[in-house]
């Protein structure tokens, strides 16, 4: 199993398709907050058909380390948020990923906080080749990164089943938690790669403090926005002020809560597989 090191953080990835679209440049799946690789199950088969595909583990989640965030007062910024966990933080450790990996570009595609991620990264280095956004914000005065009040519905104890299935009520449609199976099989998974609560707060915190909005005129690569339409925990606002914000920006709204990509995995994969493709015949 394949690890990049950034600065002693050791970070899990793992790596499937053969690449013959684009051999230098992996399709690279984000991780939403404090979710586990396992969120991109839907995804993962469709594009690695004809892509690379790299899927790393968040730090805190998965097989990744997790920092502790006591570890020292310059772990810490003035707001009180563990800067082991800081959006900048976690774009640096993509970059380990992709130097390790031995990728010259990359197709970032981010859920939620993977989102924020990836557009910190197009800022501040340059492998990526085009970004595919799902539920996210671009933060600042005119966004709302996490909504009022969810953040504590959202959390949830990886030890503590009843927890992982009640934190899944403000991301997903009746259709999905009605599906017991399907529940089951997700609350299973995230028992086995989601972040424990502490990291799961540290990235909420990331979330909150994001601000990319005077930035985005400077991502100038191709950009796809995709959102719910009824998404509680990013309004789809905050998606179709991301896209109206990149110079070469383009937005996509599905039916659907945060997990829309889950719900409409086909038509969203159908998305995603189009502008991929796409990008690789410029």
């Amino acid at each position: 199993m394949p690890y990049a090191d950034n600065d002693g953080v050791f970070l899990h990835y793992e790596v499937g398709g053969d690449g013959a679209v684009e051999p230098d440049a992996p399709v690279v799946l984000l991780s939403d907050a404090g979710y586990g690789p396992w969120q991109w199950g839907w995804q993962f088969s469709a594009l690695a058909g004809p892509f690379e595909v790299v899927v790393p583990a968040t730090r805190g989640t998965g097989d990744s380390d997790a920092p502790d965030q006591t570890a020292s007062d310059s772990d810490t910024s003035d707001s009180g948020a563990s800067e082991s966990y800081s959006v900048e933080t976690l774009a640096a450790d993509l970059e380990a990923v992709l130097a390790d990996h031995g990728a010259r570009k990359a197709h970032l595609v981010g859920a939620g906080l993977g989102g924020m991620v990836a557009l910190r990264y197009a800022l501040d280095f340059s492998r990526a080749r085009s970004l595919s956004l799902l539920g996210t914000s671009p933060g600042g005065p005119r966004a709302t990164p996490v909504a009022d009040g969810l953040r504590e519905r959202l959390a949830a104890d990886p030890g503590d089943s009843a927890s992982l299935r009640t934190s899944l009520e403000p991301v997903a449609g009746a259709e999905l938690l009605e599906t017991d199976d399907l529940v089951e099989r997700i609350v299973s998974w995230r028992r086995d790669e989601d972040a424990a609560p502490a990291v799961q707060r540290a990235h909420f915190d990331a979330m909150a403090e994001f601000d990319a909005s005077d930035g985005l005129y400077e991502i100038t690569i191709p950009a796809l926005v995709c959102h719910g339409d009824d998404d509680r925990v990013v309004p789809a606002e905050d998606g179709r002020l991301l896209a109206d914000g990149l110079p070469k920006g383009e937005f996509a709204a599905f039916p659907g809560e945060h997990l829309f990509y889950v719900e409409r995995s086909r038509e969203v994969n159908d998305e995603l597989v189009g502008f991929l493709t796409d990008r690789t015949e410029e």
